[in-house]
């Protein structure tokens, strides 16, 4: 993504806000600032616009969760994204092939027959299926392995760089000043509160910062003395030639037992599966260690996946917390302090709506959702009154 022609500019000595992170949640909750009149709103980057988490070919847009909140997170995004050509002049290849989720025992069925429930309840399209429609869907799989599985009509995917390009855009119309290039070093506070944000290109004097840093979040939560439990971890997927025959057009396909998953992509298939043996860390290179985990799954649940070339690959970072659900809110600790982050994967899918919720505990409005059970404070030694959140659809 081409630089911003701020990004060399010099720096403001003062901002109302600044926002550190120039991914898809840190350009969203900039833009829902600026749009909703708070000025001289600031974000900054470090490397690039979309070059950490937000850097991948496709994202996955759902409502197919079992935590309320996650469901109405990625149901009030999915409308954003719905309206998105319409509203930014950008097509972000939304493409609402829908989710398929496989479900291979009673156990599985049961689980996700309840989070099904539960999106049905707050207006999701999800529904339960028989294995021999999720073969109709997809004749990718063997129907044979499945109990059941659930299927989304609503959801799919889109292009994340183009979503970040185009918040950034609207943004910077609106009066926002974006600086590329530009690494925080410090958070100076004092008697409790945000003063300033240090960056190695100066000073800027502010009274709130947003951290948006997604797997490098706990670096700025240290630097402002307010832990944050992100991790990163590394996530890889390949992508397959174009075939002879060509592939069929299936939903995002997800196999909860092993989380194998799949979709079409430019001709070919994406292929990819979570590896719980991955080293918590900051590297980025592509190998191949994972395809003999995904192969074993595939000769299962979708055997002619198995043996299939990969021509190119890609590696990035999911930003994780002990319970692979998002941080979002407004520090207790250090006034000023505001974050969403550890998204563990869902980050892209419900920047949209984390833009509007960011944007109204900034100015002390009531957000369309009590974001109170994603508090950092969940995770407290002793918490009060918070819990982990659980979460099925995870992968």
């Amino acid at each position: 993504m081409s630089a911003s022609s701020t990004s060399r500019a010099p720096l403001p000595e003062r901002a109302e806000v600044v926002v550190v992170g120039g991914g898809v949640m840190g350009t969203s909750i900039a833009f829902h600032l600026a749009e909703a009149g708070v000025r001289d709103v600031v974000l900054v980057e470090r490397d690039t616009l979309g070059s950490g988490s937000s850097a991948k070919p496709l994202g996955g847009v759902r409502a197919t969760f079992s935590d309320p909140g996650n469901v109405l997170l990625g149901q009030r995004s999915l409308e954003t994204f719905e309206r998105f050509a319409e509203r930014f002049s950008t097509d972000i290849g939304l493409r609402q092939v829908g989710y398929l989720f496989l479900c291979r025992s009673d156990a599985e069925v049961a689980s996700v027959e309840a989070s099904t429930a539960l999106q049905q309840s707050l207006g999701a399209s999800g529904r339960m299926i028989t294995p021999s429609e999720a073969y109709t869907l997809n004749p990718l799989v063997d129907p044979s392995v499945l109990v059941g599985a659930s299927f989304s009509p609503r959801d799919g995917y889109a292009d994340p760089g183009r979503v970040v390009g185009a918040y950034a855009r609207a943004f910077e119309a609106l009066g926002g000043r974006l600086h590329q290039g530009t690494t925080v070093t410090g958070v100076e506070t004092s008697e409790g509160a945000v003063r300033a944000v240090e960056t190695d290109r100066g000073t800027i004097r502010t009274d709130a910062v947003v951290c948006a840093t997604g797997a490098w979040s706990a670096r700025l939560g240290e630097l402002a003395g307010v832990p944050l439990p992100v991790v990163p971890v590394r996530r890889q997927i390949g992508f397959t030639p174009h075939p002879t025959p060509a592939f069929p057009t299936v939903p995002f396909t997800l196999d909860l037992s092993t989380t194998l998953y799949f979709h079409n992509y430019a001709g070919g298939m994406l292929l990819g599966i979570s590896n719980a043996d991955e080293p918590e860390g900051f590297g980025r290179d592509f190998d191949d260690a994972w395809v003999p985990a995904f192969e074993e799954a595939a000769q299962v649940v979708a055997p002619s996946l198995v043996g299939r070339p990969l021509e190119s690959g890609w590696a990035g970072l999911y930003e994780n917390t002990p319970d692979h659900n998002a941080i979002i809110g407004a520090s207790r600790q250090l006034d000023g302090f505001f974050y969403a982050t550890g998204f563990s994967g869902h980050g892209f899918l419900q920047a949209p709506a984390v833009g509007e919720v960011v944007r109204d505990l900034y100015r002390g409005v009531e957000p369309f959702l009590d974001v109170t059970p994603f508090d950092v404070s969940r995770f407290d030694p002793d918490p009060v009154g918070h819990s982990l959140l659980a979460e099925v659809h995870i992968i």
